[in-house]
């Protein structure tokens, strides 16, 4: 029967290449100074958005592709029930030590979101940040968001822009020039426009609510939300009801 359950569940929305990517270097997640300092400096900002936008406190929250935890950590600190998911089983091992490092009750779980969705659980917000453009299908990967929170829920995605400004910024000056991200880690063809996530967004049964830029000063090391959604942007969705 185990057998048969595993063969039934959906293939995950997932490019093994970019899973790889990620999962060599999960034991340096949580160094700030490393090469996930954009994500450290990025997340206070993330979570402000999520705050702003829905009541954390008892929520179910879940958060898709959650790496090494950083964002459900700060969502457990502001009283969210979090459950954590990534197809990264290195990434998922360094989360769930350092929750229990931080006694914090996080449930972390190697999964992919499309076999959580075929399940019952349902979540008051749910979280994905800067996964979809590392998605094959992003358009079904929103779906599945989507699925996977309760009518009247939240969905909050962070993603960046597809214009030569966000190409200049985000791929080459991040990349190429200032060394901010690890060379390779954003595909400009991959990259999303605020009118597509609309579009997706709409016709997965999703209302969009507030869209902010994010702008990211690499020499002051400074994170901000702005009104300029040009480069990197974040989104909250919210499910309809009935």
């Amino acid at each position: 029967m185990g057998m048969m359950r595993t063969s039934m569940e959906p293939p995950p929305n997932a490019d093994h290449g970019e899973l790889s990517k990620f999962d060599a270097l999960a034991h340096r997640f949580w160094d700030s100074h490393g090469e996930f300092r954009p994500l450290h400096l990025l997340n206070p900002v993330r979570l402000g958005f999520v705050a702003g936008h829905a009541s954390l406190a008892g929520a179910r929250a879940l958060d898709v592709g959650c790496g090494g935890g950083l964002l459900c950590e700060a969502l457990s600190r502001q009283g969210a029930r979090v459950t954590g998911i990534d197809l990264a089983p290195g990434m998922v091992e360094v989360a769930r030590l350092h929750a229990a490092e931080a006694g914090l009750d996080i449930d972390y779980r190697v999964a992919a979101a499309e076999a959580l969705a075929a399940g019952a659980e349902r979540f008051d917000v749910v979280t994905c940040m800067e996964m979809l453009e590392h998605v094959p299908r992003p358009q079904n990967m929103l779906a599945t968001l989507a699925s996977l929170a309760r009518p009247g829920g939240s969905v909050f995605v962070s993603t960046l822009n597809r214009n030569l400004k966000a190409f200049l910024m985000a791929i080459v000056g991040a990349e190429y020039v200032l060394g901010l991200l690890p060379r390779g880690t954003h595909e400009y063809d991959r990259l999303i426009r605020p009118s597509e996530l609309a579009r997706w967004a709409r016709a997965a049964d999703l209302v969009p609510h507030a869209i902010a830029g994010i702008e990211l000063n690499p020499f002051t090391e400074t994170c901000r939300l702005t009104r300029d959604p040009s480069v990197n942007y974040l989104v909250h969705l919210e499910r309809v009801q009935g």
